[in-house]
């Protein structure tokens, strides 16, 4: 017999022509399929909207429902679900578990995510649908005494959970050529987002000097809390640099040496004059330039993704004389959120999502997206519900 179990989701259309157009969210009720025996019917709770899901709107830099093969997708690979129910085979939960996203893409053999679930991994089905059934062994329990609360959880499985597997890969690279009798601790610099939070914040709990840049003075008083310093972005008003702008403007490339000169003196200051052992940067193109002036002979840029430019020049010559190197990965290899988790249990390391700071409703998703695509959410990890708690 057909399953004809449906739900209610904001579904992503695939786009016409050559280039699509950027595309809006819609409801639609779409089928959930039949249970087998290594599924679970989950109901999500809460979701934390990521720049992965502003990408697949923009359809930059592919259009996810085609990669995909599908007419339309459900979007969302960050959240806390609970477990309705179970196929035969999913020994290791229970019925009414909260759970997030573990080992949550496609993988190469070495463990290595090549898809993800909730993006673009074909068939997965996300966070925005009052229902969704999974693979059972992608989900990963929270701790019943988690110290945490669940929208911190919530908001962890991807910006934290990338900037954890990303640190590890790239605080190993800065020591093959540094040890630490060489250098015992790590000037550690972020701009971005939650991811790069993420990284800076694992650095300040294990014990390296953190720096983050931010404009605003809601995201300073978090970044505080956690032990990071913080640069203000303010004071570095035309570090953006255009270099279409900047090749023609002489009067564009005198504003942008101001503000780069200034903030390689503070790099300098907050340094002891060597600048940033590891940089995590998250936005790209527009502020290579300085993030790559900023690092210290032998330092180490890295970075998960892209937000606002993804393609990077830089002069080959003068990075192989400083001894620097360029870390890229993906996602978090497989068994590496278990890890994270029970690291941040064990030392408290873990997104500031407060419980008073505003929850977008289902019915709120799409203007929650427009919201960020205009840089207005002033959050890390902006939170969606989709089900009571």
């Amino acid at each position: 017999m057909n399953d004809v179990r449906t739900t209610e989701a904001w579904v992503l259309t695939a786009g016409e022509g050559r280039r699509p157009a950027p595309a809006t969210l819609h409801l639609a009720e779409v089928p959930l399929g039949a249970l087998g025996d290594g599924d679970a019917l989950v109901e999500p709770i809460f979701g934390c909207w990521e720049a992965n899901m502003s990408h697949a709107l923009s359809r930059r830099p592919i259009d996810v429902p085609r990669a995909r093969g599908e007419d339309q997708v459900v979007l969302g690979n960050c959240g806390l679900v609970r477990v309705l129910e179970l196929g035969a085979g999913a020994s290791h939960l229970a019925a009414g578990d909260l759970c997030i996203i573990g080992n949550g893409a496609l993988y190469d053999r070495h463990g290595y995510p090549e898809q993800v679930w909730g993006y673009d991994w074909p068939g997965s089905m996300g966070f925005l649908a009052r229902r969704s059934r999974v693979a059972a062994s992608i989900l990963l329990p929270i701790p019943r005494d988690s110290r945490f609360t669940p929208r911190q959880w919530a908001a962890f499985g991807v910006r934290y959970a990338t900037a954890y597997d990303n640190w590890q890969v790239a605080h190993a690279c800065w020591r093959t050529q540094l040890s630490e009798e060489d250098q015992p601790t790590a000037h550690v610099w972020g701009w971005g987002g939650g991811t790069s939070l993420g990284g800076a914040h694992l650095a300040a709990v294990l014990g390296h000097r953190a720096v983050m840049i931010t404009s605003s003075d809601r995201r300073r008083a978090q970044l505080e809390a956690l032990g990071i310093e913080v640069v203000d972005r303010r004071a570095y008003p035309d570090l953006r640099c255009d270099e279409r702008a900047f090749g023609a403007d002489a009067a564009y490339r005198e504003a942008f040496a101001r503000s780069d000169d200034a903030f390689h003196e503070r790099v300098l200051e907050l340094t002891d004059g060597l600048g940033a052992s590891i940089f995590f940067d998250f936005l790209g193109s527009p502020l290579i330039r300085t993030t790559l002036r900023s690092l210290a002979r032998q330092g180490v840029l890295t970075t998960a993704g892209w937000k606002e430019g993804m393609q990077i020049t830089s002069m080959r010559a003068l990075e192989c004389i400083r001894r620097h190197l360029h870390v890229h990965t993906h996602y978090a290899r497989r068994d590496r959120i278990a890890e994270a988790m029970a690291f941040a249990e064990r030392t408290g390391w873990m997104n500031p999502v407060a419980e008073d700071e505003p929850v977008w409703g289902f019915e709120d998703v799409p203007a929650l997206a427009e919201a960020y695509a205009r840089g207005e959410v002033s959050s890390y990890f902006p939170i969606y519900q989709v089900n009571p708690l």
